[in-house]
């Protein structure tokens, strides 16, 4: 019997989502996205962040190194982010509609519980990787629950002006860069393209101990979580977040539509988005990665294909589910779907040690093709601790602690093996 930390008048109770109500697909694409989004952040991790936007900025780009880059751009780089926030989305509407078939206040335990990732992603931000993706996706959910009783196809209208502010912002950016003072020029420059004394300052800095590498990460996070949230993270975000609402309430992402539906959604999202991005990457490499082009008009691309590429990959994944065959591979990411949170920590937690000073300081020492063999490395670490971790509880340690958070209530952890 689950036994409240404070009053239960005074307090919220709720039980578990039982194991036979969770949406199988919808564990098995977060697991595919939780792994999948480290091919372009071990990128992050162990390069300087100038490298993440402009992969001229540092280190080699010719041979493998080259090759690994764009099929890491093409395949990778904003495609599971998009499937992340297209699922949370999704998961306001499944957490809200649990809780009022509770008989809980769906908004007081929506708030709370996006008030404790804030704080999470903060913590993680800050301490961790300045990289982090919660602090964004808390800020969007505050006003997104607003949506969340709209008809999809609403949803979609109302997610498409979102998304679309950050493509003309850029574009307008990208046309008039020529009118800019150039005071203007200069300073997005070294953003774009440091100087090599800047270069080894964030070198020195992440190689050094914990307190060091604050020189680095605190500007980083405040960068992220401030301008950049305010041209573009947050138009985004709200976009997919919404889109995944609907594509939710369509049954899309629940695996019940048929393979048929599947296949046309491969083929007219798949190709036309690798298509896009594609012709992104090769225009971007025809300007040489020049900023007035590249930074804002060239990634436009990728902006848009995006999207394109992840809803094939979610036509892929719910074709996978649909079938009656696959049960180890659904079995394996689902587990580490479940447990996305957790996982998505540890990633950070693993890579910061490999490249960060209080680790083995391999920071800006690692070439991309031996970055990406490190990947399926850390793939198998979270595999394994998924699988293990779950033979024995509910819920990621993360998972439980937030659900303790949010319900301000004792949650049952451990499974009664027999």
């Amino acid at each position: 019997m689950n036994r409240p930390l404070f009053s239960k008048n005074t307090l919220e109770v709720a039980n578990p989502t039982l194991p036979s109500k969770r949406i199988l697909s919808i564990d098995v694409l977060r697991g595919i996205a939780v792994l999948g989004i480290l091919i372009m952040n071990i990128q992050h991790f162990s390069m300087i962040g100038a490298a993440y936007i402009n992969p001229d900025a540092f280190g080699d780009l010719t041979g493998i190194n080259k090759w690994v880059w764009v099929l890491s751009d093409l395949l990778s780089s904003g495609k599971f982010m998009s499937i992340f926030s297209i699922l949370f989305g999704a998961g306001i509407i499944l957490f809200t509609t649990h809780a009022v078939e509770k008989g809980r206040r769906a908004g007081r335990l929506h708030y709370r519980r996006n008030f404790w990732l804030l704080v999470f992603g903060l913590l993680h931000a800050y301490l961790i990787w300045y990289g982090d993706i919660l602090v964004a996706y808390s800020l969007c959910a505050f006003l997104a629950f607003l949506f969340r009783k709209m008809k999809p196809v609403k949803l979609v209208i109302i997610g498409a002006i979102f998304f679309i502010v950050p493509f003309l912002l850029y574009l307008m950016f990208g046309l008039t860069i020529q009118y800019w003072p150039q005071e203007s020029i200069d300073q997005n420059m070294q953003s774009w393209m440091p100087a090599i004394e800047k270069v080894q300052q964030e070198i020195n800095s992440m190689q050094g101990n914990w307190i060091e590498q604050m020189d680095v990460k605190v500007p980083g996070a405040i960068f992220l979580q401030t301008f950049l949230f305010f041209i573009n993270v947050f138009w985004r975000v709200m976009g997919l977040m919404l889109f995944g609402m609907a594509l939710y309430k369509w049954g899309v992402l629940s695996a019940t539509r048929t393979k048929k539906y599947y296949l046309r959604l491969i083929l007219l999202s798949l190709i036309p988005g690798m298509l896009v991005v594609g012709w992104g990457i090769q225009q971007n490499f025809k300007a040489e990665w020049e900023m007035a082009f590249s930074m804002f008009t060239g990634s436009l691309f990728n902006y848009v294909g995006s999207v394109g590429v992840s809803l094939g990959y979610i036509g892929i994944v719910m074709l996978i589910c649909k079938s009656a065959t696959w049960q180890r591979f659904k079995h394996v990411f689902s587990s580490v779907g479940k447990m996305a949170f957790s996982n998505y920590i540890l990633t950070s937690i693993i890579c910061s040690f490999i490249f960060y000073g209080h680790g083995f300081a391999l920071f800006g020492e690692v070439q991309r093709w031996i970055q990406i063999l490190i990947v399926p490395g850390i793939w198998i670490i979270l595999i394994l601790f998924s699988l293990f971790w779950l033979r024995y509880y509910y819920y990621g340690p993360l998972e439980w602690l937030w659900r303790v958070l949010t319900y301000w209530h004792r949650q049952p952890m451990k499974r009664n093996l027999k």
